[in-house]
């Protein structure tokens, strides 16, 4: 070793201890400086353009007077001059959104949704707003509430409102609040809706509890999430469900795609944001392993997690357990078994109470619990509102709960949709369930009477396959064509659909 390097390698550790003094004494000639604080403002500042509301008070605008710039004030959300930046927001969605300006284009002229008037409640972002005022663009009248009281974009709410559609929403609704924007959104006393546009089922109980009068309008409901089609098949099988419903959420496009990719690629987003956690040698257990499991799990895996996974349908538990040679998991095991070990824990059920009491007690010390799939009813929460654990928020959108012996469990976005409460989502991928959505409103709203009865229906694979299509220019993808004897063996139009009506 030359003999300036021994002197490095001797006077380093001094140098490394004195900077370590050196900071010490600087920040405490500067008083007390609270750590969750600073992590906090750092936070916030990177939670991404249209996530970020630290700038605004925490109150509700319920009562606050509003106006557009050009008079409108059927709407409440939480600043109008943010518009200017939403529309900015709005513009850079669009660009990775191809099918909805293809279907501006080619049907805009006929207007297929004149005369359709479409209260929605969804998640109220930058993808969603291209959807809006794509309908918009089709002839239809759009009233919109949030489905979701964490994931709002604020500031495309205000970009929605200034271009002339009632919104409410803001980001961080209470839960009176929630109910309140989607009775205002509903307007029953002036505006008479006579198409559903749902995420999670909210909206349609709320309808059916409230204005059940309504119904004698409407044509039909589109609902995209697996909360809301379970309560769409208990309305019918009770014979409560009053108009026919389409099945978004388990067409292939929606499964295959928004459920798989969008929560591969934004479930990383939305933790590295909330924790800053490296994820290499971490210990995982997702809970659940339909398609939003499937994405979750490789991309934990993808950056060195050991993943564990949970599952009550022995075939999706047989597709874990033979993927697990090729992906690295770790055996199929229950909940209760791993609790203790864990590093995280990972929701993606659709179903209650997957994380219980019992479970939450084993966790160990600074174990990350959050949920991916749509409803916050997977996280049993109302066991951790007990006199004996302390909250306390550390970041937007991130509790620690604290037990008698100071253990803390780390909770996400009080259990509810991590990816779009805490982070943002793929444009592309949300283009190809908006697109279905749309084609879905359009199919109900024009359908001659007679053709769809009181019950819940799925998309045409006709239409599933028209969707991927029109995403395919984007890359430079050509089709082969099938022959007309291929076809003929097959039993199938050379045009399509190719897959039966039941594939999944």
């Amino acid at each position: 070793m030359s003999q300036s390097l021994k002197k490095l390698d001797h006077t380093f550790p001094r140098m490394l201890f004195n900077s370590h003094f050196q900071f010490n004494k600087r920040t405490s000639n500067t008083g007390h400086r609270s750590l969750p604080h600073s992590i906090s403002q750092s936070s916030t500042d990177s939670y991404g353009s249209v996530c970020s509301d630290s700038s605004e008070d925490g109150s509700s605008p319920r009562d606050k007077p509003r106006r557009t710039s050009k008079g409108l004030s059927d709407f409440c959300i939480k600043n109008i001059k943010q518009a200017e930046f939403g529309r900015r927001e709005i513009i850079i969605a669009q660009q990775e959104m191809p099918a909805l300006m293809i279907l501006r284009k080619g049907a805009g002229g006929e207007k297929p949704l004149a005369g359709a008037q479409v209260v929605g409640c969804t998640h109220i972002t930058a993808q969603t707003a291209v959807l809006i005022e794509t309908l918009s663009v089709l002839g239809a009248q759009c009233r919109w509430a949030a489905c979701n009281i964490f994931s709002t974009q604020n500031a495309v709410a205000a970009a929605l409102a200034e271009g002339g559609t009632p919104v409410f929403a803001w980001r961080g609704e209470s839960e009176d609040d929630f109910w309140w924007c989607i009775d205002r959104c509903v307007g029953a006393e002036t505006w008479q809706p006579n198409m559903i546009m749902d995420d999670g089922g909210d909206l349609t109980h709320w309808i059916h509890k409230k204005h059940p009068s309504l119904f004698k309008n409407i044509k039909g409901i589109v609902e995209e999430s697996v909360t809301g089609i379970y309560r769409l098949y208990q309305m019918s099988k009770a014979g409560r469900l009053c108009v026919p419903a389409i099945n978004v959420n388990d067409s292939v496009t929606k499964q295959k795609f928004d459920n798989l990719y969008c929560c591969k690629e934004s479930i990383l987003d939305g933790l590295k944001r909330t924790t800053d956690i490296m994820f290499g040698g971490k210990q995982v257990v997702v809970c659940g392993y339909g398609e939003v499991g499937k994405g979750c799990c490789a991309a934990l895996k993808a950056l060195g997690a050991v993943v564990y996974v949970t599952e009550v349908d022995p075939i999706c538990a047989l597709q874990a357990c033979t993927l697990s040679m090729a992906h690295c998991f770790s055996k199929l095991n229950k909940l209760s078994e791993v609790a203790r070990q864990v590093d995280m824990v990972v929701t993606c059920t659709g179903n209650k109470s997957v994380v219980r009491r019992e479970h939450l007690d084993r966790m160990k010390d600074g174990c990350i619990l959050c949920n991916m799939g749509h409803s916050s009813t997977e996280i049993d929460l109302v066991s951790l509102r007990t006199a004996e654990l302390r909250w306390e928020r550390m970041r937007p959108q991130v509790d620690h709960v604290i037990w008698p012996d100071g253990k803390r469990i780390v909770l996400l976005a009080e259990g509810r949709l991590l990816n779009l409460s805490c982070s943002t989502v793929p444009s592309f991928v949300l283009s190809i369930t908006a697109t279905t959505q749309a084609l879905a409103l359009i199919e109900l709203y024009s359908a001659p009477e007679g053709r769809y009865k009181q019950d819940v229906y799925l998309l045409p694979k006709k239409m599933d396959e028209y969707v991927a299509s029109l995403h395919l220019p984007t890359f430079d993808a050509h089709l082969s064509e099938v022959t007309d004897e291929q076809a003929k063996y097959l039993g199938i139009s050379k045009h399509g659909p190719f897959k039966p009506n039941d594939y999944r």
